[in-house]
């Protein structure tokens, strides 16, 4: 056989396309949900805890005072730093679902849908990580039998 024709020996197995293509969907999700924690972390909770002045002006408005915009800030950071622990992914991301499909309608009905269509964009990437992640609540679920 000539140099061009011979066999290529190969160090490694080459992967099946299949888990290839499972492990860049999963490193997908993984970058989503922490894109998604600094932003509900930096953008969202953060100016509701220390108060900024746009926070507050919007809560005055809803009526729901500091104590309102206080309780938001906490369960935004919260469902964060769920979205970065895998026994609470799935929890997390529902979690903060349901806070958007709130805001959504907080939104819409208290400021006129200005901003309506920004929790409805939030809600579909933390639909599919709570949906795709719902093996680990399985695993909490078992976590917290096993404690009680």
């Amino acid at each position: 056989m000539s140099e061009t024709t011979a066999p290529v020996a190969s160090a490694a197995p080459i992967a099946p396309a299949a888990s290839v293509s499972r492990r860049r969907g999963r490193i997908a999700l993984r970058v989503v949900q922490v894109l998604l924690a600094v932003f509900f972390a930096v953008a969202s909770a953060l100016p509701k805890l220390i108060a900024h002045s746009s926070a507050v002006a919007s809560f005055d408005e809803m009526g729901w005072g500091h104590a309102g915009m206080y309780a938001i800030g906490l369960l935004e950071l919260a469902g964060a730093i769920g979205l970065l622990v895998p026994v609470l992914q799935s929890v997390a991301a529902a979690g903060l679902g349901a806070l958007m499909v709130g805001a959504f309608v907080v939104q819409v009905t208290v400021f006129d849908g200005q901003f309506a269509a920004t929790p409805l964009i939030l809600l579909v990437p933390l639909a599919v990580i709570a949906w795709a992640r719902r093996g680990h609540t399985a695993d909490l679920l078992r976590l917290l039998r096993r404690q009680a």
